[in-house]
């Protein structure tokens, strides 16, 4: 009876780790600090959107003539505070009657029946840009624009400057806490993967080691295939988020407004590369561990 050919196992190639279970752990891990990310730049968005709905209510004194009116907008049109939308500066005339007719079809009472005339003002409407919207910043630049000739009052919600202030730093802070957290544990879980599977290669280094190989040589490949597998856990982390960003955008209404296509671009490439980093320095690492043990710490 012939004998079955033996059947040789396939020699271990230098660097060929078991890197499927790396690849999915750093992907995983990956996507969850990627979707972080884009929580981050969509809350920021969210919060730049309402910081430009902050208004300055400029009241002007009555019988102002045009040339006075026109002379009071181009100062306050050429002033550094107010926010430019494309570069076109958006500041908003409303005339006392127009005031009135919005606060009738508001309420439904008309005062000027009982009061015989319209007490309302001319009044322009300012936005102000982010980096004066401080409540010190507002109000130096509301007393400001009372010392133009004309201006009979400037207003604007205190309390909502207030709040929107306090509540960004608190959130601030909860933001830049769970960042840092999020990328120790992304560290950890990614390192303690590459050292699972060079776990397997160990005596493979060693057998390198005793016939001469300089440790260069030696970490070479596996520094070289740790770049690939980060980048790609990088790549497949980022499909799976644009993947979640078009499921959610399609059933989410409004959603896309909150998203700036180039910074989440950027955000796919820092997954990329911060995957092909964490993989390097964590393959470096393990790799000098191994090279430094003796054979009795191999076992």
């Amino acid at each position: 009876m012939a004998r079955e050919p033996k059947k040789h196992k396939r020699k271990k190639k230098l660097g060929a780790y078991h890197y499927v279970s790396v690849v999915f752990s750093a992907s995983l891990a990956l996507f969850v600090i990627g979707l972080f990310g884009i929580m981050v730049l969509q809350a920021n968005r969210l919060t730049s959107i309402i910081k430009q709905n902050i208004e300055l209510q400029v009241y002007l004194n009555k019988d102002l003539s045009n040339s006075q009116r026109n002379r009071i907008q181009s100062e306050l049109t050429s002033s550094s505070y107010i926010l430019k939308e494309d570069g076109v500066t958006p500041i908003t005339f409303i005339s006392k009657e127009e005031a009135a007719a919005k606060f009738i079809e508001e309420t439904g009472e008309d005062f000027s029946e009982f009061l015989g005339e319209n007490p309302l003002r001319d009044a322009y409407t300012l936005k102000v840009a982010q980096e004066y919207q401080t409540n010190a910043q507002l109000d130096s630049i509301a007393q400001q624009i009372e010392g133009i000739s004309g201006v009979y009052e400037v207003t604007y919600v205190k309390n909502l400057v207030d709040s929107i202030n306090s509540n960004l730093a608190k959130l601030s802070l909860i933001l830049a806490g769970l960042a840092a957290l999020l990328i120790i544990i992304v560290v950890l879980l990614i390192n303690n993967s590459i050292k699972l599977a060079l776990f397997s290669q160990r005596f493979l280094i060693r057998s390198m080691q005793l016939v001469g190989a300089k440790g260069g040589f030696i970490k070479r490949p596996f520094l070289s295939r740790a770049l690939m597998h980060g980048a790609i856990a990088g790549l497949i982390a980022s499909g799976l988020l644009f993947g979640l960003k078009q499921f959610a955008n399609a059933r989410i209404e409004g959603l896309e407004q909150l998203q700036q296509q180039e910074l989440i671009l950027a955000l796919y490439g820092i997954l990329i590369i911060l995957g092909a980093l964490i993989a390097y320095f964590s393959t470096l690492r393990a790799m000098n561990k191994y090279l430094r043990m003796s054979l009795d710490e191999l076992y």
